[in-house]
């Protein structure tokens, strides 16, 4: 081995406390053929068999050039980075050669590093070495590298068609990174496009990482492209990105990279890869307004100058006669304040009115601090105006603007309706007191569970004796007792493996795979039993329950609120649609409540 010594300025032998390490150069790993190659497996998700492997390189075990940022780091100092790519892909070919492995060779190069490869004989010398080592062009996929430092895409792309002429297939490498281009991948078309680990990381408990993934599914189907996940490092995350239908995956869960490269994924990875168990994928949990904004609620209304009279104002509100309000507005047409028509109209029948006001400006009792908001505002911040001590703006309305300048008026009857819908919508996807998902990730996940032809369980809970409590102590402490039904059944199930959704009021859904659910189901309602004696009061808890009305309106003693639960086996083959499910499950409930059991069990 070369080494380069740092020598004293003294012409003597330094003494050993002064002695300096030995630098190792990267040419020097160049020259001596000190590079050595790891390879990693990449599998197929629907298959588990392995689709090929990413070569790894590493420079000599314990030196301070073994892993690879500190070696591309040291050959950038050296001006050696093409020159050592070049050598890393070169040695990466030897060894994989070495070990007669199927499959793919994933070899990592930057634009640079694969423009010198192709070079001026157009790739002839580099397929000329894979034939010598017994490879086919087709073996070989080039990850694209350091994508921030592509500025000629023209030569890149005449490299890739090249390349991709003799069967070479063209990955990118480290998607959403930050250095990223999606210019990049709609220019080179590539074959597969390597998802950041950042995105794998965690991904069952992120819902926003999940909708990305979706994303770059769809558009990997309009550029023609496969998806690889990275960093997978556990079953859960490996079960999720099978579930969505993500192709490929590589992690240390699934193999870590060595010299001798593993023939087939980990036995963990593999039994995940095999069992029909799917994942419960998160869902968004926060309410969604589809979008609408202010302007989706303006109505088209004319406004009038701070000089307008009285009476000129009556004589508008007399002919527009669904006229709620009217703006007035300066001469750069800027609102400054607002008239209310049933105010207006109630002042100008009042004696005299006309007499003493009319030919007066209407902004003399106008609203002069009117609600005034961006026609892009958000309908949720607009939620506000509901709950506002301040009614006028309910009764009123408000006036829209873009850019400041007025653009028309939005009623409060409007925005009432508006965050009505957006509400009930959102519930359908998320309940807004539990959080929970609502009916339609229930039904979607039945649907995933019916496809995957596994025996599952579905439990449908339900709370006895509710509304009389709820009538007796109020809403918010039947809210709290809703809450707490959650809460407990959240406890009792494995969050990757059981579904908890919330139906609505009183009724939840949970679908079951663990194989432990009946004993989960007592659990749930011995603990829920036990705490939900807390919301009442010692007189309650004394007599055993409450005087209240029942549904036909007559007074009779209600018991303190328990919990029942009705599952039936789902058995594959035996049901086919969600709504059928669904419909099993409500009547073990029905049949639950009818019997007053804690648990009851059917069969589909």
């Amino acid at each position: 081995m070369t080494i380069t010594l740092a020598h004293s300025h003294s012409s003597s032998t330094p003494s050993r406390g002064t002695e300096r390490p030995a630098l190792l150069r990267v040419q020097t790993l160049i020259n001596e053929d000190l590079l050595s190659t790891l390879f990693q497996p990449v599998t197929q998700m629907d298959s588990g068999l392995i689709y090929g492997y990413e070569a790894l390189v590493r420079g000599p075990a314990g030196s301070a050039l073994e892993y690879p940022d500190a070696l591309f780091a040291a050959g950038r100092r050296e001006g050696l980075s093409v020159a050592l790519e070049v050598r890393c892909a070169s040695q990466a070919l030897k060894d994989w050669s070495a070990q007669k492995l199927p499959g793919k060779l994933l070899i990592n190069m930057s634009a640079a590093a694969l423009a010198s490869a192709v070079g001026q004989d157009q790739g002839e010398r580099s397929l000329k070495f894979c034939g010598q080592l017994g490879l086919k062009p087709s073996d070989i996929v080039i990850e694209l590298t350091e994508h921030e430092r592509v500025t000629d895409i023209g030569s890149l792309r005449n490299a890739i068609s090249h390349l991709r002429r003799q069967g070479v297939g063209i990955a990118l490498d480290d998607f959403g990174d930050g250095r990223s281009s999606l210019r990049l991948w709609s220019e080179i078309q590539p074959d597969l496009v390597k998802i950041d680990k950042y995105f794998t990381h965690d991904l069952p408990a992120h819902a926003e990482k999940l909708q990305t993934f979706r994303a770059l599914l769809q558009l990997a189907e309009t550029f023609g492209a496969q998806l690889v996940a990275e960093g997978i490092e556990n079953a859960e995350e490996l079960r999720v990105l099978r579930d969505l239908g993500v192709r490929y995956g590589q992690g240390w869960f699934i193999g870590r990279p060595a010299r001798q490269a593993a023939a087939e994924a980990l036995p963990a990875a593999r039994a995940v890869l095999a069992s029909n168990d799917i994942a419960v994928l998160p869902e968004l949990r926060r309410a969604s307004s589809n979008g609408v904004t202010a302007e989706h609620l303006m109505k088209d209304a004319i406004a009038v100058t701070e000089d307008t009279t009285h009476e000129q104002l009556f004589r508008l509100f007399n002919e527009q006669e669904q006229m709620q309000a009217i703006a007035v507005l300066d001469a750069q047409g800027v609102p400054v304040a607002l008239v209310d028509r049933s105010q207006f109209l109630n002042r100008w029948a009042k004696p005299f009115f006309l007499d003493l006001y009319g030919r007066r400006p209407c902004t003399l009792f106008a609203n002069p601090t009117p609600l005034i908001v961006d026609a892009d505002t958000g309908i949720e911040a607009l939620t506000t105006v509901l709950t506002s001590a301040d009614q006028r703006y309910l009764r009123e309305g408000f006036i829209i603007t873009r850019e400041g300048r007025y653009l028309g008026l939005g009623t409060g009857e409007q925005l009432v309706r508006s965050v009505t819908e957006a509400r009930i919508e959102a519930a359908r996807h998320a309940n807004p007191l539990t959080f929970l998902p609502g009916n339609i990730p229930i039904s979607q996940h039945i649907g995933r569970l019916i496809s995957s032809g596994r025996e599952f369980v579905a439990a449908y809970a339900d709370l006895n004796h509710f509304k009389p409590f709820n009538d007796e102590y109020g809403y918010w402490r039947g809210d709290e007792m809703i809450r707490l039904v959650a809460r407990v059944a959240s406890q009792h199930c494995d969050s990757q493996r059981d579904f908890l959704g919330h139906v609505g009021g009183d009724d939840f859904v949970i679908l079951f795979q663990s194989d432990d659910w009946e004993h989960r189901c007592e659990q749930i309602v011995e603990r829920f039993n036990e705490l939900a004696r807390n919301l009442f009061d010692a007189a309650a808890l004394e007599a055993g329950g409450i005087m209240a009305e029942d549904r036909h309106g007559d007074l009779r003693f209600h018991p303190c609120t328990t919990l029942s639960i009705g599952a039936v086996r789902i058995r594959p083959g035996s049901l086919q649609r969600a709504e059928e499910v669904a419909t099993a499950a409500a009547t073990a409930k029905r049949h639950a409540k009818h019997e007053q059991l804690s648990v009851y069990v059917m069969a589909a």
